[in-house]
């Protein structure tokens, strides 16, 4: 966390973006779920949702993950920030948003061959039923690199607010907009010499 009159909070994995609800669901994912859980409760449960804002701040082949809001117990409130790889979910989110998009917090967690259902797909490509798991997990295609079986799981916190003020913003024009500049000056202009 940052020092700042704004207080900014970067210590969560990254950004997953879901498609298949009412509304595009954008979700900050954490490595415990007690932690993203007591995060809500202390932080994200006060947030008025109108006042919600989500920036994205586009520089390269990056960009910064940019959000707050006011909040009805201002003495518990963060913004969030992290600066990402572009990905090809992001990009389907930028163009397939519509404006509004459901705030959720998840989380991410690294599965291994036994603690995986059988469906679920390895880095590789292939499916937990195509790895050996009495020989190092290996996958079983002989035209397959994959020498250990590796997944994830995203479980999705229930609770979930609504975000109407949404944004994309090229780093040149971040002064336009106090919560995009306020974040990039403190967490990345003021750091420079």
């Amino acid at each position: 966390m940052s020092q700042s009159p704004v207080p900014w909070f970067d210590d969560f994995l990254g950004v997953a973006y879901r498609y298949y609800d009412l509304r595009m669901n954008v979700v900050p994912l954490f490595s415990d779920r007690k932690e993203a859980t007591n995060l809500w409760i202390e932080s994200l449960h006060w947030w008025v949702d109108p006042s919600i804002k989500i920036r994205f701040v586009e520089s390269g082949d990056e960009y910064w993950f940019v959000m707050g809001s006011e909040s009805q117990k201002p003495d518990s409130n963060l913004s969030f920030f992290k600066k990402l790889a572009k990905s090809d979910n992001y990009e389907r989110f930028k163009k397939g948003h519509g404006g509004e998009a459901y705030l959720r917090l998840g989380v991410y967690l690294k599965q291994t061959l036994s603690e995986a259902k059988k469906n679920a797909m390895c880095n590789c490509g292939h499916i937990a039923d195509d790895h050996d798991e009495g020989d190092d997990d290996v996958c079983l295609y002989n035209t397959c690199e994959c020498k250990k079986f590796s997944s994830f799981q995203i479980t999705l916190l229930k609770k979930k607010k609504t975000v109407t003020n949404i944004l994309f913003l090229d780093e040149k024009d971040v002064k336009e907009d106090p919560l995009a500049w306020n974040c990039l000056y403190v967490n990345k202009y003021s750091k420079t010499d």
